[in-house]
C-alpha cells in the first residue's frame, strides 16, 4: 500500500484552488484537481477523495504529486498535447472552390484530390466532420 499523501495549503492557495474549482472557462480536469487538492488538505485521504470524485486513486495520487513539483501550474494539461492538425486554412478554401464547381465530389473524391493537388493527408470522417463543423459547405455532395 502506498504511502499516505498528504499536502498543506496556505490561506492564499486555498483561496485561489476554491475559486478555480467554482470558475467559469476554466477546464473541468483542472476544477477536479483543485477540488482534491482542498479535499486532501481537510484531512482525506486518496481512497476517500477519490470515491467522491469517481476517479482513480492513482489519478488523485497523481494529482497531488503534481502539486508537489509544480504547483499550480501542475493543474493545468501541458501545452502540445493532442493531435497536430494537418490542413490549414488555404486547403480549406480550395475545398470550397472544387465544391463551388459545377461537379459534384464524395468525401474519398476530395481526400484523394486533397493528396494529390495539395499533400495533405486526411480521412473522409474527419473531412465531413470539419465541412459540417465550418457551416456545411457543399454538405448535401461530401
Amino acid at each position: 500500500m502506498p504511502a499516505p499523501l498528504r499536502i498543506t495549503l496556505t490561506e492564499t492557495e486555498d483561496r485561489t484552488l476554491q475559486e478555480l474549482s467554482v470558475a467559469d472557462g476554466v477546464p473541468r480536469r483542472t476544477k477536479l484537481r483543485a477540488i482534491a487538492l482542498r479535499l486532501n488538505a481537510d484531512g482525506w485521504n486518496v481512497p476517500q477523495i477519490a470515491k467522491h470524485l469517481k476517479q482513480s486513486p492513482h489519478t488523485v495520487r497523481q494529482t497531488l504529486r503534481r502539486w508537489e513539483t509544480r504547483g499550480l501550474r501542475g493543474l493545468w494539461e501541458a501545452p502540445g498535447r493532442g493531435g497536430k492538425q494537418r490542413w490549414s486554412e488555404d486547403d480549406f478554401k480550395a475545398i470550397e472552390q472544387w465544391l463551388d464547381a459545377e461537379r459534384r465530389y464524395t468525401s474519398r473524391q476530395l481526400c484523394e484530390k486533397l493528396v494529390n493537388e495539395r499533400g495533405v493527408r486526411m480521412g473522409t470522417k474527419q473531412l465531413s466532420r470539419i465541412l459540417k463543423k465550418r457551416g456545411g459547405v457543399g454538405s448535401d455532395s461530401v
